[in-house]
């Protein structure tokens, strides 16, 4: 019975919790169903709703996006047809300025609508071409009133800077404050800040810069007559100039300064002293923005034709310099002050203080070009050079006191004996050129060195090297200039050759101690550096040689080919023949007779006589070479043949005529032996041609005698042949040579 009680409890006590479970689980699935019901009713009408509530949100917003884009576009040609009306009133009112910045903002309106995209009205195409054309129509009103404000009164002849067409031009300025305010003219201040705001000043400004740099700045820098003559009446400022009369050929930089300082500080009172707004670079003043212009070209001006015509050409003249670059200096601090120039500006200052610079570029330019003229003047102007001439030098510099080579003075090479110690002596004409004659120009050119390289002592350290290099430069452009600038004479003309010949050796003697004179100038730079011209010697040389040898080659060819025509001297017993030998023989007698005479007392006497003996000799050996050839000589053939070498025994020497005395040229006619080498073969060919065999035999004394000296067996035996017949005293002759 317990037992039954315990089940009945527990049975009582679970059927709750059955039934509880049971009812949950109803519920549940009812919640499943209703979820399942919710779920459908979402995919099947809600989707749907939100979907086209999207659609509608966004094409909303789209809408909103083109009305405002539309309002905009309305506002901004509303802005653009606000400002093109107010800018008419303004331009009606010549209020520029206003005007000028209203057609900016209608311009910048314009800009934006421009900008959109998708927009592309067919009004906006209008609205630009509206806008040119009231932008040129502002720019036309504010060039009619810069025309009234800026005058320029010029010549007829437009265009021309010469000194006659300055002195009719003028400026008038009408922007002299007027005494009543009320004025049509609207101040300048107002045109140009209009042209500001339009961009159109820099065009403006330039062509009155370019006008004020013809006319009135430059015309002061290039003549120095002109003075600037301003002058002021009630309404008007004006500008013009007078020439005065009798000026100097060059005004200094300081006068030139002064009148272009005139000029700048009255156009700034009555124009360049206005303030205006630049877009984009803030205030600046209109002197500035022509400075930036027009100081370019200006000062290139006064450099080229005021400051570079102002440096010395002389290094005792440079201390005064100092006041030209003072004044340089004030110049610009007053263009500065003018606010004409930036505060960085120094270009000609820069310029000016560099004169040492300046002064050996210069120097240097007129020692070339004066070096040049010399070279290019003719070389037949001569002078005579004998062992004792000098170069007239001014006194050189003394070495200095304490340089071990205390002897050495430079400025007289020749003073007696150069001492080489206790044991030899070299004569005091060793250092010495012989007596000839050299172009004047050339004796100018070694002088111009000299004078160069004292100036290059006295200078700075920079411009003494810059000296010393010219003067190195010089010696090498005669070797260029001189044989070209002179080539078809120096080949044509055996005198001038001979003169080119000595100046070479002249320019080459004085380049041996060129540099040397100037070592000892202690104070100067040279002392330090290697100063020397010997490298230049051989060069110098070889010119003066070559050129005369070129020549004796030509003289030597005129003489083969006067000789060709004498028939080989075979048959001289032809007349004809012997005509035409003689003539030869007469002709190449008067080339040397000639050539003696224009090579007379202008070269070296040593050199004349080794030149004419060679040609001499030339001659000499051709009559030789062509006699010996001879196959067979008659005796009237000898006999004309002696003759006709006794010619050239006779006059040959007569052409050595070195010098102007008649009578001290006998030495040099005695020793012509020495100079022309085939002297005595000759004399022993013609002693030949009279000889009996015995005679020649004797000559020829067994290989010992005069005759085999000057020939060979064979040409001896040559000789025989042909002078005399075959016989048995011809064949015992024969056999004796050998």
């Amino acid at each position: 019975g317990e037992v039954c009680t315990m089940i009945n409890k527990k049975y009582t006590d679970f059927l709750p919790s059955v039934r509880g479970a049971e009812d949950l689980v109803a519920q549940v699935e009812g919640l499943a169903s209703n979820i399942d019901q919710l779920k459908a009713h979402i995919e099947n009408e809600v989707q749907r709703d939100l979907n086209v509530a999207g659609a509608e949100f966004t094409e909303l917003k789209q809408q909103l996006e083109r009305d405002t884009l539309v309002l905009s576009v309305l506002k901004k040609l509303q802005e653009f047809d606000t400002a093109i009306k107010e800018f008419h009133s303004a331009l009606l009112e010549e209020q520029y300025v206003t005007a000028a910045q209203q057609l900016e903002k209608a311009r910048s309106s314009l800009r934006i609508l421009e900008s959109r995209k998708g927009f592309e009205l067919k009004i906006l195409k209008a609205l630009g071409k509206e806008l040119i054309v009231q932008t040129q129509n502002i720019i036309y009103h504010l060039w009619q009133e810069w025309q009234k404000l800026i005058v320029w009164k010029l010549p007829p002849s437009k265009g021309s800077s010469s000194l006659e067409a300055v002195v009719l031009s003028e400026l008038h300025l009408h922007t002299v404050p007027p005494q009543d305010k009320d004025t049509a003219v609207p101040p300048v201040a107002a045109v140009l800040q209009a042209l500001a705001v339009l961009g159109e000043l820099h065009c403006k400004l330039k062509d009155f810069g370019h006008f004020l740099l013809q006319y009135i700045l430059k015309p002061l820098i290039l003549h120095p007559s002109l003075e600037p003559d301003p002058e002021e009446q009630p309404d008007v400022f004006i500008l013009r100039f007078r020439s005065q009369e009798l000026a100097l050929d060059e005004a200094s930089p300081m006068e030139v300064f002064d009148k272009i300082k005139l000029v700048f500080e009255v156009l700034q009172k009555y124009l360049l002293n206005v303030a205006l707004e630049q877009p984009g670079e803030g205030r600046v003043t209109l002197a500035e923005l022509l400075g930036e212009l027009i100081w370019e070209e200006l000062s290139d001006c006064l450099i080229h034709n005021c400051l570079v015509k102002s440096i010395p050409t002389n290094s005792s003249k440079l201390e005064q310099y100092k006041e030209v670059i003072r004044s340089t200096e004030e110049f610009e601090k007053a263009l500065k002050k003018m606010q004409f120039l930036k505060e960085d500006t120094t270009a000609l200052l820069k310029y000016a203080c560099n004169v040492n610079s300046h002064f050996a570029n210069k120097k240097c330019q007129d020692v070339i070009m004066a070096a040049r003229n010399l070279m290019t003047s003719e070389i037949h102007n001569t002078v005579k050079i004998t062992p004792d001439s000098r170069v007239p030098l001014p006194e050189l510099p003394d070495p200095g006191s304490g340089d071990h080579l205390k002897t050495h003075r430079p400025s007289n090479l020749h003073s007696g004996m150069v001492n080489l110690g206790s044991e030899s002596r070299l004569s005091p004409l060793t250092l010495s050129l012989p007596t000839c004659r050299i172009s004047s120009s050339v004796q100018q050119l070694v002088e111009l060195a000299y004078h160069t390289l004292l100036e290059a002592t006295a200078s700075t350290d920079l411009c003494c090297l810059q000296l010393f290099n010219c003067v190195r430069d010089i010696f090498q452009l005669f070797c260029e200039v001189v044989p070209m600038y002179h080539r078809e004479n120096l080949q044509k003309l055996p005198q001038l050759a001979a003169i080119h010949h000595n100046n070479c050796m002249y320019i080459a003697h004085h380049l041996l101690t060129l540099g040397h004179q100037f070592r000892y100038s202690s104070a100067s730079v040279l002392s330090s550096v290697a100063v020397t011209f010997v490298d230049l010697v051989p060069g110098f040389r070889r010119l003066g040689v070559e050129c005369f040898l070129a020549q004796m080659r030509v003289q030597k060819g005129e003489i083969l080919e006067r000789l060709s025509s004498a028939r080989n001297f075979s048959n001289m017993d032809d007349e004809e023949n012997y005509r035409a030998a003689n003539k030869a023989i007469k002709q190449v007698l008067h080339q040397l007779r000639r050539l003696g005479m224009v090579w007379q007392d202008v070269l070296p006497v040593n050199v004349y006589c080794k030149a004419m003996g060679t040609l001499l000799n030339t001659a000499l050996a051709e009559i030789v070479t062509r006699i010996v050839a001879l196959e067979d000589i008659s005796a009237e053939d000898a006999d004309r043949l002696y003759s006709l070498c006794r010619i050239m025994v006779e006059e040959g020497p007569q052409v050595f005529t070195p010098l102007l005395e008649e009578d001290k040229n006998k030495k040099y006619q005695e020793e012509v032996p020495v100079y022309a080498q085939n002297w005595m073969t000759f004399k022993e060919l013609m002693i030949i041609l009279q000889a009996n065999l015995q005679e020649i035999v004797d000559q020829w004394a067994d290989g010992k005698g005069p005759l085999a000296k000057e020939f060979s067996a064979a040409e001896v035996k040559s000789l025989i042949r042909a002078l005399f017949q075959n016989t048995e005293r011809r064949a015992a002759a024969l056999a004796k040579i050998k």
